[in-house]
């Protein structure tokens, strides 16, 4: 198994490029199902995630190759409608293909995903809306069958809290229904118009009135197209959460500051000046010492972003005062905490609540990554310590960092990559 070794205590200089998004990758290849042609996906990032949604497309009868940062998929002929469980189990948003093979081959078996323990996602919302939409679910032992006579109708649907995942199922089943879908409380994440971008330039027709409702008129066939990823806005957060805790200055090229903006003011508080000289670029220039990021409540977009937190949190670490932070989106984001406490910070957990009092310094230790951004935030840590951290359990951090360490060994971090044995 590898490990990350990361020597703390250095300041980081220079300019770190970001990679497509993960979180817009994912949705963008289950909805290439839909079209009975090629799509050419570009700026796709390499990661196990999209390793495990290149195996589904490729069990169900696609034809995917990647070159570079560009993945081909020709689903032109498809030659099954199940995923095997073991592939639903390497990833969380495997669910997210569930509303694209109803809606190509009119049925569907899946089972329930894995990934990231980070408590209960609501799949039920996913469930509800197709049925609304004309499929029949049936549930058993952890399979879920689905069956739609004919074609998907198109009808008026509002969901309880704006999810993500049950946004993106409703867009992939209805952008093909009979009739228009009518979609309220719909997310608004960028991610979320990336994939409508997408599902447009291949013939479909969806708009959005700007405020959390989107107009899915149904069309009879999509067509082949190419599309860029967005960029990462999780990982450019993780990035400006490395300069803050190492005291850095950092420019971070072929970004979207537009969709970070969200982690800004927290930044500012602490005391990091932000500014964008180009559209695509975004600088930072944190202080000696971070002050205290004040109070971080996540919330769905345009609110901070969940995904974000731990890294923020990890920094404010060693910032002077406290910090508070509150998760309004899963219940059980706070497990990499204990880790955190092994390098000595000082940080109380009462239920979505974290209250961190920084300290001057944190200690190197042996740490393990507990899910993907949990994992960010002991490299935050580790940047910052002194002495030596081994983090262990990277499996996590792949499934979400292109080259995490090979972009922060190239900004002065000294950090490597190996494998436990050679340790």
């Amino acid at each position: 198994m590898d490990i990350i070794r990361i020597q703390g205590g250095r300041r980081l200089a220079g300019e770190i490029p970001i990679h497509g998004a993960k979180n817009s990758a994912l949705p963008l290849l289950a909805a290439t199902l839909l079209v009975p042609g090629v799509c050419y996906i570009h700026n796709c990032p390499h990661l196990s995630d999209v390793d495990a949604s290149m195996k589904i497309l490729r069990h169900l009868g696609c034809g995917v190759t990647q070159q570079e940062d560009t993945v081909t998929v020709d689903a032109t002929v498809l030659s099954g409608c199940a995923i095997p469980d073991a592939l639903m189990r390497e990833m969380r948003s495997s669910i997210v293909f569930l509303g694209a093979i109803v809606a190509r081959c009119g049925e569907a078996v899946l089972t329930y995903p894995g990934g990231c323990e980070l408590g209960p996602r609501p799949i039920d919302l996913h469930l509800s809306a197709l049925r609304r939409l004309g499929v029949t679910v049936e549930e058993q032992h952890g399979t879920i069958r689905c069956r739609v006579e004919k074609r998907l109708r198109g009808t008026e649907i509002t969901l309880p809290i704006p999810s993500v995942g049950a946004t993106e199922n409703i867009l992939l089943a209805a952008c093909t229904a009979e009739g228009t879908t009518v979609l309220h409380h719909a997310a608004r994440e960028p991610e979320i118009r990336d994939l409508c971008h997408f599902l447009n330039a291949c013939g479909a027709s969806i708009r959005s009135d700007g405020s959390g409702t989107l107009f899915i008129r149904g069309v009879s066939r999509l067509q082949g197209a190419a599309h860029r990823v967005m960029p990462d806005r999780i990982e450019t957060a993780t990035y400006l959460a490395a300069a803050a805790v190492t005291g850095s200055t950092l420019t971070l090229t072929g970004c979207s500051p537009d969709t970070t903006m969200t982690v800004f003011p927290a930044l500012e508080q602490a005391g990091c000046v932000l500014n964008t000289p180009a559209p695509d670029c975004l600088c930072v220039q944190a202080p000696a010492r971070l002050g205290k990021l004040g109070t971080v409540r996540t919330m769905p977009y345009p609110g901070f972003p969940t995904d974000a937190a731990a890294p923020l949190l990890a920094a404010a670490c060693v910032g002077e005062g406290t910090s508070v932070f509150v998760e309004n989106i899963f219940e059980n984001r706070y497990k990499y905490v204990d880790e955190l406490a092994r390098m000595g910070a000082c940080i109380q957990v009462d239920g979505r609540v974290a209250v961190v009092e920084g300290v001057p310094r944190l200690q190197g230790a042996s740490v393990a990554c507990t899910d993907l951004r949990g994992g960010a935030a002991m490299v935050i840590a580790a940047l910052a310590a002194q002495g030596r951290t081994e983090i262990t359990a990277l499996q996590h951090l792949d499934r979400g960092y292109q080259d995490l360490v090979g972009c922060l060994s190239a900004v002065g971090a000294e950090i490597c990559r190996m494998d436990e044995q050679e340790n």
